[in-house]
């Protein structure tokens, strides 16, 4: 099939790297636009434009798609069989989705109608959730509610998932679903499955605040922030007038005292929380380097019996 495929992050290669394997022709890539990052503000460009470009492929990087006349005339006269939508990260304007024959085909990591929206996997590890799974849709005007083209099998999740992980095994599991259901779409023998808006679910983009710890919270609910964000915004919290990143961390058994007064104790550094204790395993202080407790502890005894987030 002709395909013209939009993405942008590490996960969305995987999918695009399996389209090319399986013999489609990619005859275009959308990405985002190259972002200044870091303190340098050096321009990095998405994972999908740098693997896009290495294989050869026609690579577009649009600040917007809506009222672009020049993207949609060359969609337009590329005559695509199908668009194919990898966290592209941007909704497609409704008369790009008239395009292609067969429809645009979304890859959206969540069993719809739960967790529509930008950020499905972070919410389904933030709400505890024992399993979830992937689902392809027919992008429409809305946000992501669609007709449901395949869902996975449920995948049980074991409750110590983090974001980058579990995204990507998401994605990976898209794969097979992917490869069946273009085949189906090109036969004509699928049948497009309308959502029950009334079991819908929804998720938020994700900004930095939301990955400021408050100690009030609870310790289950702050470990879950903790895997939860791991891709962006992080979580964090202050000490001393500076940002502390935590990085890992995992419930522990004790009695809680003042909600984010820090205890060190036979090489454990736990905070309490609202209710329960929080064990700290890895975390980086504002300026410095990653380090496991006990060694950020070493170079920072004034932390234990500190108040986090003062």
């Amino acid at each position: 099939m002709r395909i013209i495929f939009f993405g942008s992050p590490d996960d969305a290669v995987y999918l695009l790297g399996s389209l090319i394997k399986a013999g489609h022709e990619i005859v275009a890539v959308y990405t985002q636009p190259d972002r200044r990052v870091g303190r340098g503000r050096t321009k990095h460009a998405t994972a999908v434009k740098i693997f896009s470009e290495q294989h050869g492929l026609d690579t577009f990087t649009p600040v917007s798609l809506r009222d672009d006349e020049v993207e949609f005339e060359r969609m337009l006269n590329i005559a695509a069989d199908v668009f194919v939508v990898v966290a592209y990260g941007r909704m497609l304007p409704t008369k790009i989705l008239g395009i292609p024959l067969l429809g645009v085909v979304n890859v959206h990591p969540s069993l719809l109608p739960l967790y529509r929206g930008p950020s499905p996997v972070a919410a389904a590890i933030l709400d505890g959730q024992s399993q979830t799974g992937v689902s392809l849709m027919l992008l429409d005007e809305g946000m992501d509610t669609g007709p449901i083209l395949a869902q996975s099998i449920p995948i049980d999740l074991s409750g110590r998932e983090r974001r980058s992980d579990l995204q990507a095994l998401l994605f990976k599991e898209a794969e097979s679903l992917l490869s069946g259901t273009l085949t189906e779409l090109q036969r004509g023998t699928i049948t497009p499955v309308v959502q029950d808006n009334a079991a819908a679910s929804f998720t938020q983009l994700l900004r930095r605040s939301d990955g400021e710890i408050e100690w009030t919270a609870s310790a289950m609910h702050i470990e879950r922030m903790v895997r939860a964000y791991d891709i962006w915004p992080g979580t964090f919290t202050t000490w001393n007038g500076k940002n502390v990143k935590i990085l890992y961390s995992k419930l522990m058994d004790g009695t809680e005292t003042n909600p984010g007064q820090v205890t060190f104790r036979n090489g454990h550094l736990s905070v309490s929380t609202g209710a329960g204790l929080l064990e700290i395993i890895q975390l980086q202080l504002e300026g410095r380097q990653i380090a496991l407790a006990a060694d950020f502890v070493r170079g920072h005894p004034q932390i234990d019996g500190s108040i986090l987030g003062d």
